[in-house]
C-alpha cells in the first residue's frame, strides 16, 4: 500500500504504444467469450494461459435493438482496448465471431475460433483455443513499452460502498487527479449516473451546453422514474444497508460525495454505456451504479487505468484495466491491507490535500508503468457486459 509519507517522485510516464489506438498500461492477451455456448471452453482455454484475462459475455444471438447495439460497443470496445496487447475471440455463432473481427483486426493482434468449425466438439475447440492463444500471447509479450504523452491517459473514477470519508476525503482526492488528467489534455469518464441524484443540477451546470446539461437532468430522472415503476424504494437499495450503516443516509448524501471525484472542469457530453468520447475532457456515462456493470462500461469505453474509492472495502476490480482501490477510512485501509492500494486517511486528520494529490499521482504513474495493484495481484478481475431489455 502507497502511503504518502514515502518518497512522491513521480516516474516518467510509459505505455505499450499501439497501431491505431491510444497506448495500453498493460499488453494482456484477451481471452474473450462472445456467446454463452462457447463460456466454459473459453474459461478452460484462458485458465491454461497462465497471465491471460478472461472476458465472457453469457447470452445467446438473440439480443435486440438498444441492447444489442450496446453489446456490440463493449464487446469490441475491449476487444480493441489499449490493454490489450491481443485478443483470441471465441464464438458459438461465426456471424457474431465475424462482426467483432471486423471491427478489430488491423488495430489489435487478434485470432478467432467459432464452435461450428470445429463440428461443435467443445473439447477441440478447447484445444485448439489453447495453442492459438499461447502463439498470440508469445506475440504481444514482445510488446514493448515506450514514453507517452499524460494527453493519452483515459482514466475511469468509480467508488463503490462508500462512507462518510468517501465524499469527506477520497472522492475529492481522486477529482484533484481527473483535473489534473483533463489540464494535461486526457480524458475522464464517470458513470453511476443513480448516483447523480440530487445533486444533478449543479453537475448539469458544468456541461458545456445547455443540451448537454439536459441530458444529464434527463438520463437521472429516467433511471429514478424506472426504479419508481418497477415499485423499488431507493432507500436501502442505493444507498444501501452497508452505507447506510456507515453513516449515508440518503441517495442525496451519497450523490454529493459520489459526484466529487469528477473534479471541476466542464462535462464534454453524457455517453451510451461502452461509448468512446469523441474527445479529451471530463465526460459522464449514463449507465448503472452497480460496481461490476459499472467499471467494465467505462472499461469498454477505452479506460486503461481506474481510480476506485470505497469506504468500508470493495474487492472487485477490472480485469483488463488495472484499478486502484483508495479509502480515507483508517479502520478499513488497516483491515484491508491487501486491498486497498492507496491510503488516503491522512486526509481525515488535516493532511495537505495538495501532498496526497502529488501521491497519488505517483501511484497512477507508477501503476500504468507496469506497478500491480492489489486486485492483479489476487486475481480479483472481472468483467461483466450490462443487459438493458429483453431477449428473444
Amino acid at each position: 500500500m502507497s502511503h504518502p509519507a514515502a518518497s512522491i517522485q513521480a516516474p516518467s510516464l510509459q505505455g505499450h504504444h499501439r497501431q491505431g489506438r491510444r497506448p495500453g498500461s498493460r499488453s494482456n492477451l484477451l481471452v474473450l467469450n462472445l456467446t454463452g455456448l462457447t463460456e466454459q471452453a473459453t474459461r478452460r482455454i484462458a485458465t491454461a494461459l497462465p497471465g491471460a484475462v478472461l472476458a465472457s459475455f453469457p447470452y445467446g444471438m438473440g439480443v435486440l435493438g438498444p441492447d444489442a447495439e450496446a453489446t456490440r460497443r463493449a464487446l469490441t470496445g475491449l476487444a480493441n482496448h489499449p490493454n490489450t496487447g491481443a485478443v483470441l475471440l471465441i464464438s458459438a455463432d461465426r456471424s457474431r465471431l465475424e462482426e467483432v473481427q471486423d471491427r478489430v483486426e488491423g488495430t489489435t493482434l487478434c485470432a478467432g475460433l467459432a464452435l461450428d468449425s470445429v463440428a461443435h466438439d467443445a473439447l477441440r475447440l478447447t484445444a485448439e483455443g489453447i495453442a492459438t492463444g499461447a502463439r498470440l500471447m508469445r506475440e504481444a509479450s514482445r510488446q514493448c513499452r515506450q514514453p507517452m504523452d499524460p494527453a493519452d491517459i483515459v482514466l475511469a473514477v468509480e467508488c463503490g460502498l462508500s462512507d462518510p470519508t468517501s465524499g469527506i476525503a477520497a472522492n475529492p482526492l481522486i477529482g484533484r487527479i481527473a483535473n489534473r488528467v483533463v489540464d494535461a489534455g486526457g480524458t475522464v469518464i464517470m458513470g453511476e449516473t443513480l448516483e447523480w441524484l440530487g445533486v444533478e443540477t449543479q453537475l448539469a451546470a458544468r456541461a458545456r451546453t445547455p443540451a448537454i446539461a439536459a441530458r444529464i437532468t434527463k438520463a437521472v430522472t429516467r433511471r429514478e422514474s424506472l426504479a419508481v415503476a418497477n415499485g423499488i424504494d431507493l432507500a436501502g437499495i442505493n444507498p444501501n444497508r452497508r452505507n447506510i450503516e456507515e453513516g449515508l443516509t440518503t441517495i442525496e448524501e451519497k450523490a454529493s460525495g459520489s459526484v466529487a471525484k469528477s473534479g471541476s472542469h466542464p462535462v464534454e457530453g453524457v455517453l451510451a454505456y461502452a461509448e468512446p468520447p469523441s474527445h479529451p475532457g471530463l465526460w459522464v456515462m449514463d449507465a448503472p451504479s452497480y460496481t461490476p456493470e459499472s467499471l467494465t462500461g467505462l472499461i469498454a469505453a477505452g479506460a486503461q487505468l481506474a481510480l476506485f474509492s470505497t469506504g468500508s472495502g470493495n474487492s472487485y476490480v477490472s480485469a483488463l484495466c488495472p484499478t486502484i482501490k483508495i479509502s480515507a477510512n483508517a479502520r478499513t485501509v488497516a483491515a484491508l491491507d491487501t486491498q486497498i492500494d492507496f491510503d488516503a486517511s491522512p486526509l481525515m486528520t488535516g493532511a495537505d490535500p495538495d501532498i496526497m494529490a502529488k501521491a497519488l499521482w505517483a501511484e497512477v504513474l507508477a501503476t500504468f508503468n507496469g506497478a500491480m495493484t492489489w486486485g492483479e495481484v489476487t486475481g480479483e478481475g472481472n468483467e461483466v457486459i450490462s443487459r438493458f431489455g429483453e431477449a428473444l
